[in-house]
């Protein structure tokens, strides 16, 4: 393996924790912030708009949202079979509970409201007069009650549960012959691609036609949650198998051929789709063609990022414990400072170009310094925001 850091093994049976994954996670929430930020300006229905949308932001967004969240469902799963580590099963789970369910209430009443009352600003005459309705809970959008973007944080913590008795099983001595297997298989430039892409088709296939809409309401969303789910435990597996994980980075030019070409068919049937250009047959056709090529587009971009960042960003640098440390409060922070600050941008008789940047750069900015000066020196709040609560240090001298 190229440039292997110091560090230890996280198990007999798995591969050393590598900074790869670490960089793609930074680069991961902040194609997020750009992404949630081109919502206030594309034509997709969102919590808020600017008076002037671009129909050029889609175009890229529509590629971008087919692998955002599963890269990042990928990542949290390389992540969550490290997570076990020395742990038993009981101490893993309250550790998942503080660091996931603790950080979604907290968000739930603190976080997101915000979000709902600038969609609906014109309808109180203050924040004070709008958060009583949060305890109404009525669900979103018929009340103010609702995970909204931390929907992410919710169906992490049920992932995290659901996959540890898999997780138990991958990381004992039981499992060598079955990962020994699943490497076999998917350790070629086809196996990697396809295998993966066809399973979760399947059940996509199976789901969705029972739960079409993606809602992120995890009791009415079950296609959409076994398809991010199934990116987890993918991350789950590629990373516990040192020649699986080898592999993948080794095979990096076949993934990113594959990936590119794919691109063809996804954008010519959303061409189609959005009536700019035209093939002779039915909407109905073309839009389960485009569901369809959605999900290689999906897994095949997920695995060549991975990919590519096992090669070039496996480094380590003295800023990047930093950096991931502050990237889950940057998450559950990002999208309400999004809309707070878009509001009032969206209101100036700006470019579509210098708004974007403008709230961009605010919300980074904004971000930052709220994570610098009111989480990470106060244990209180790094806790609500599910970061390790510091050690106090004993003088022994007294």
């Amino acid at each position: 393996m190229t440039e292997v850091i110091k560090t230890e093994r996280t198990a007999k049976s798995g591969i050393a924790r590598r900074n790869d994954l670490d960089w793609l996670r930074l680069i991961a929430i902040t194609i997020l912030l750009f992404f949630h930020t081109g919502m206030l300006f594309n034509p997709w229905d969102w919590h808020i708009k600017n008076n002037e949308i671009s129909e050029s932001f889609r175009y890229w967004m529509v590629w971008l949202h087919e692998w955002r969240m599963p890269l990042l469902l990928f990542i949290s799963g390389a992540g969550t079979y490290m997570a076990l580590g020395k742990r038993t099963s009981g101490q893993y789970a309250r550790e998942r509970f503080k660091r996931l369910f603790i950080p979604l209430v907290f968000g739930m009443f603190v976080v997101v409201p915000p979000q709902i009352y600038f969609e609906h600003i014109k309808e109180y005459n203050s924040y004070g007069d709008f958060y009583k309705t949060v305890f109404n809970f009525v669900p979103y959008p018929q009340g103010s009650f609702s995970w909204h973007h931390l929907w992410f944080i919710c169906y992490l913590f049920f992932y995290s549960l659901l996959a540890l008795p898999f997780l138990v099983f991958l990381r004992s001595e039981r499992s060598a012959a079955f990962r020994k297997k699943v490497s076999a298989v998917l350790s070629t430039p086809a196996g990697i691609l396809l295998v993966p892409a066809v399973f979760i088709l399947i059940t996509q296939v199976i789901l969705r036609s029972y739960f079409p809409d993606e809602t992120h309401a995890l009791i009415d969303d079950w296609a959409y949650f076994t398809f991010y789910f199934l990116f987890f435990l993918f991350g789950m597996l590629c990373y516990s198998t040192e020649s699986l994980w080898e592999s993948v980075g080794a095979n990096r030019t076949y993934l990113l051929i594959a990936s590119v070409f794919v691109l063809i068919p996804f954008y010519a049937t959303y061409l189609h789709l959005q009536e700019i250009i035209h093939f002779p047959w039915s909407f109905e056709k073309i839009e389960t063609t485009f569901d369809v090529l959605a999900i290689f587009v999906s897994w095949f971009c997920v695995i060549t990022v991975i990919a590519y960042g096992q090669h070039y960003l496996n480094k380590p640098h003295p800023w990047l414990k930093h950096f991931n440390e502050g990237l889950y409060p940057f998450y559950i922070l990002h999208q309400t400072v999004i809309i707070a600050i878009g509001y009032y941008i969206c209101q100036l008789p700006w470019s579509i170009f210098a708004k974007f940047w403008t709230v961009s750069l605010l919300t980074l900015i904004s971000c930052v310094a709220f994570y610098f000066v009111l989480i990470r020196p106060f244990n209180v709040m790094r806790f609500l925001f599910g970061m390790k609560v510091k050690q106090l240090t004993v003088d022994k001298d007294r």
